[in-house]
């Protein structure tokens, strides 16, 4: 139960479709995999689908959320004349005063995490765009925080004035070796975060740093201050990281550098191990 067949893959997401476009995008994107006539065919989906400027608004569900129910808060969007029956799940939010945050997407992983590894309770951290550091006891979500790390880096990259000193051609020595200096600086003093950014500038223009080593620094200060800033979650066994391999295998060597353990869960895995499990639901 539960094999993939066939997967798809748009650029078309939430920053390029209107509510009306996503029943043509989704029926384009599997069209050679399926009938247009026959019985009806249940899709769910997760993610920014469901986000108040995407396809149907999902309500999110308030921490502690139980990841169980899931399936329980999807949305289904009106799809005429079609034999696809689209249901968005819902997305987590956390209403503490002070404290407020939300997630889409994520919750889908975690659920699946919660399969792939029963019973598992802790730290779990996300890399990506906007970092999730989630704490998790079985399929419950207790809290969680989000860290713009990618985000930002992106948009240092490009549009601050570091720019100047990041794009060019790079190193793969200059970037490990910029990589450790920026992850030790990060670890040692995350409340130093806009003071050492602006080193890196500095240090193109007084120290011949080359591109390769200051993104580097850059990638490697930010990530290392996102974990030292919350390195007081961390607690013992390995934590699972769930994203990316490239980036948390980056996060990896940073949580390696304070003495952390942690294990790599791919997250089309996660993804997809969590889809099944709300389906099942």
């Amino acid at each position: 139960m539960g094999e993939v067949l066939f997967s798809r893959s748009s650029g078309q997401g939430m920053s390029k479709l209107g509510p009306d476009a996503y029943p043509t995008v989704l029926t384009n994107l599997i069209a050679g995999e399926i009938s247009s006539s026959g019985p009806a065919i249940d899709v769910l989906i997760c993610g920014m689908a469901g986000a108040r400027q995407g396809w149907k608004e999902a309500p999110y569900l308030d921490v502690p959320a139980e990841l169980s129910r899931l399936a329980l808060g999807a949305v289904t969007p009106l799809m005429s004349g079609s034999r696809l029956k689209p249901n968005i799940l819902p997305g987590v939010c956390q209403k503490f005063s002070g404290d407020e945050d939300v997630m889409r997407g994520e919750e889908t992983q975690l659920l699946g995490l919660s399969t792939m590894c029963p019973g598992y309770s802790g730290l779990v951290v996300m890399p990506g765009t906007h970092s999730k550091w989630v704490m998790l006891a079985g399929t419950r979500i207790e809290r969680f925080s989000t860290s713009m790390t990618g985000e930002l880096f992106e948009v240092l990259r490009a549009h601050s004035v570091l720019r100047h000193s990041v794009n060019g051609e790079a190193d793969a020595e200059d970037r490990e070796s910029g990589l450790e200096m920026g992850l030790a600086a990060g670890f040692e003093a995350p409340h130093r975060l806009t003071a050492n950014l602006f080193k890196i500038r500095a240090g193109s223009l007084l120290s011949g740093r080359r591109p390769g080593w200051c993104t580097g620094f850059l990638s490697g200060l930010l990530i290392g201050s996102e974990i030292g800033g919350q390195r007081d979650l961390i607690g013992g066994g390995d934590i699972p990281l769930v994203g990316g391999p490239a980036l948390s295998g980056l996060y990896a060597r940073g949580f390696a550098m304070i003495g952390a353990g942690t294990r790599i869960v791919d997250a089309t895995d996660a993804t997809l191990a969590g889809l099944k499990a709300a389906r099942q639901a």
